[in-house]
């Protein structure tokens, strides 16, 4: 009961954080080349939709964020999500949430952003050791606070985040976004094990590394748990 009663928190606040403006939607993909033949073109901004009259109810239901999932892998935490690609019913609704589960002992959700949307966080067992760090413009300031059953904590959009299980138990978050795609990037996957890879001398330079140090990391098998779905595990090794 708890768990659904921390799950309709999330919505209601997920909900009031959407809003019209009077400028351009953040896009929710990657990005958009203008194409003059629309034959060979794709809908912006979300999906094509649904004849109104065929909709069900089922295409607003998801199940299984009750049931914890397998975190041995090398970072020690899996991320369920639920977005548009996983519940079709909330195209165009601009919100989505996601489970977090967390290794005892140090589980990882490891540094990374989300660049299209606000993310706000509350744990629903265990000990989390949380933080976000600002732009440049702000001196890259670190904010960080431990939070306990119950807690919720908020990291704004675009901002480098992370969370880490600082308890002897496994721990579990649920995650609301203020977007029904929010989009991932861990950052030491994206550097480092880019396809096709950085010229090594790039983050050489960038990183003040030696650049066999950089090559080394280049050909690690890097861990996203955000790219994990439903405990499905999808990793690979870049070669040099």
């Amino acid at each position: 009961m708890k768990s659904a009663n921390f799950l309709v928190a999330f919505a209601l606040l997920a909900f009031a954080s959407s809003f019209v403006s009077a400028y351009d939607p953040s896009p929710l993909q990657d990005f958009c080349v203008a194409i003059n033949d629309t034959k060979n073109g794709v809908f912006v901004n979300g999906k094509f939709c649904k004849d109104p009259k065929l909709v069900v109810a089922n295409d607003f239901f998801f199940s299984g964020l009750d049931e914890p999932r397998n975190t041995s892998n090398a970072v020690g935490s899996v991320v369920t999500p639920v977005s548009v690609e996983q519940l079709l019913g909330l195209n165009t609704l601009g919100v989505s949430l996601a489970r977090i589960d967390f290794a005892p002992y140090g589980g990882l959700n490891p540094p990374h952003t989300h660049p299209r949307g606000t993310e706000i966080l509350i744990v629903q067992e265990g000990t989390l050791y949380v933080g976000f760090v600002s732009s440049n413009q702000d001196k890259n300031r670190l904010f960080t606070k431990v939070l306990n059953k119950g807690d919720v904590f908020v990291f704004p959009i675009g901002m480098i985040h992370f969370q880490l299980n600082i308890g002897k138990t496994p721990a579990v978050a649920f995650s609301a976004f203020s977007t029904q795609n929010p989009g991932t990037i861990t950052i030491a996957d994206a550097l480092f094990g880019s396809n096709p890879t950085i010229n090594p001398d790039v983050l050489t330079k960038a990183f003040m590394l030696d650049k066999n140090v950089v090559k080394y990391l280049q050909n690690r098998i890097w861990w996203q748990p955000s790219r994990i779905e439903l405990g499905v595990r999808t990793s690979f090794r870049k070669q040099m």
